[in-house]
C-alpha cells in the first residue's frame, strides 16, 4: 500500500512540475521569451511625446493595441527627448521617441539603446518664434533678448546653429531652459520675448502676438538637419524582433492613412493636440513622414550592409555638442552607425 502511494506521489509531482515548465514564459515573460517560446513581450512601455507623427497617429487610431491584443501596451507621455533618455537609462521604457540631439547624448554616454525608425525629418514644425511687439527683424534685433528652450533637445540645438550662422554669439542673448509647458506659460507672463520650440506650443505661442524669425526647414536648406528618431531598448530588440518589425509596420500603415486621407488623419489628432483640423495639418505639414522603405536609402538609415547618412549626421552633431560643452566626448563614426538597429 506504501509503495502505491508513493508511486502515485511521484507522478502527480511529475504532473505539477510539467504543467509549470507549460505556464512559464506562455504570456511571452522573461523566462518564456529566453526559451525561445514568445513572440511578443507579456507588456510593452513606449515613450512618446505629442510631436504630429506617425506614431502619434497610431496611438490615437489604436493600431498598436489592435496589432498585438495578447500585449498589455502601455503609453508614457515625456516632454522633450532629455526625460526619454533619462527613462531608458533606469529602465522605465522598451520604446521611445527622442530628437537627433538626445539621441547623439544617449549615445556618447553608452546608453543601452538603438534607432529603429525615423519617426519624422523636422521642417518649420520647430521654429524661432518672437514677440510680435518686439519688431525683430532680424538676429542682430535679438541681442539682450531672453530666449526659452528645451536644453538638449534639438530645438536647443538648432538655437545655437541658427545664432551661429547668423554672426551672433550666445553670450549675446539670454537663453533659458525651460520644458513646453513651462514655455507657454512664461510666454503669456511676458517673462521671455522668444522661443524655439515644436508643436503644439509653437502654434499657440504663435497665434499669441507671435511671429517666426526662422524654422528648422530654413536650417536643413542648409545642411543642419534634424529629425526625431524611434529608440529601442537593446535587450528588448533581442528578445522581440519580430514585435520591432511588426511595429515598424504599424508605423508604416499610420503613414499610409495619412497619404491616403490627410484630412481624416488630422481629425484622429485634433483633441490630442488641442486644435482644430486647419491648424493639426498644418502643424503635420511642418515634418517630413517616411516609411520604412525610404528610411532604407543611403539619405537615412540605410541597410544592414550599408549605413546611410544618418550615422555621419549624428557624428556632426556630436562634434557640435563637444564645442558647446553639452557632451564631453564625441564617439566615432562607427559607433552611431552600430548604434542604427539592423534587425537581429
Amino acid at each position: 500500500m506504501k509503495k502505491n502511494i508513493f508511486i502515485v506521489f511521484i507522478l502527480v509531482l511529475v504532473l505539477v512540475m510539467s504543467a509549470c515548465s507549460n505556464t512559464k514564459g506562455s504570456n511571452g515573460d522573461k523566462e518564456g521569451k529566453e526559451s525561445g517560446t514568445a513572440d511578443y513581450p507579456e507588456k510593452v512601455t513606449i515613450g512618446y511625446q505629442i510631436i504630429p507623427n506617425a506614431e502619434l497617429l497610431a496611438k490615437e487610431l489604436k493600431l498598436v493595441e489592435k496589432k498585438f491584443p495578447n500585449t498589455k501596451v502601455k503609453w508614457v507621455q515625456f516632454e522633450s527627448g532629455r526625460d526619454v533618455n533619462t527613462a531608458m537609462a533606469s529602465g522605465d521604457i522598451d520604446l521611445g521617441l527622442a530628437g537627433t540631439v538626445p539621441v547623439v547624448t544617449g549615445i556618447a554616454t553608452n546608453l543601452p539603446y538603438q534607432i529603429y525608425y525615423i519617426h519624422d525629418v523636422i521642417g518649420e514644425a520647430e521654429s524661432l518664434v518672437v514677440k510680435k511687439n518686439l519688431k525683430i527683424k532680424s538676429f542682430e534685433d535679438l541681442k539682450g533678448k531672453r530666449l526659452a528652450v528645451p536644453f538638449g533637445s534639438t530645438a536647443h540645438f538648432s538655437l545655437l546653429k541658427a545664432l551661429d550662422s547668423n554672426g551672433i554669439n550666445q553670450n549675446e542673448v539670454k537663453i533659458l531652459d525651460m520644458q513646453p509647458p513651462d514655455i507657454l506659460a512664461a510666454w503669456k507672463r511676458g517673462d521671455i520675448d522668444g522661443a524655439y520650440i515644436w508643436h503644439p506650443t509653437l502654434g499657440k505661442i504663435e497665434n499669441t502676438d507671435g511671429q517666426i524669425l526662422t524654422t528648422s526647414k530654413a536650417l536643413a536648406d542648409k545642411g543642419i538637419i534634424t529629425a526625431d528618431l524611434g529608440i529601442v531598448n537593446k535587450k528588448f530588440a533581442r528578445d522581440y524582433p519580430k514585435f520591432i518589425a511588426d511595429y515598424k509596420d504599424i508605423l508604416d500603415q499610420a503613414i499610409a492613412k495619412y497619404k491616403e486621407n490627410p484630412k481624416e488623419a488630422a481629425q484622429s489628432l485634433t483633441t490630442i493636440l488641442g486644435v482644430d483640423e486647419t491648424e493639426t495639418l498644418n502643424q503635420i505639414k511642418g515634418l517630413i513622414w517616411i516609411d520604412s522603405k525610404e528610411q532604407q536609402s543611403s539619405k537615412y538609415l540605410g541597410t544592414e550592409d550599408k549605413k546611410g547618412d544618418l550615422a555621419k549626421v549624428l557624428e556632426d552633431t556630436g562634434k557640435f555638442l563637444v564645442d558647446q560643452k553639452i557632451i564631453t566626448s564625441n564617439p566615432k563614426l562607427s559607433a552611431y552607425q552600430e548604434a542604427i538597429y539592423s534587425g537581429k
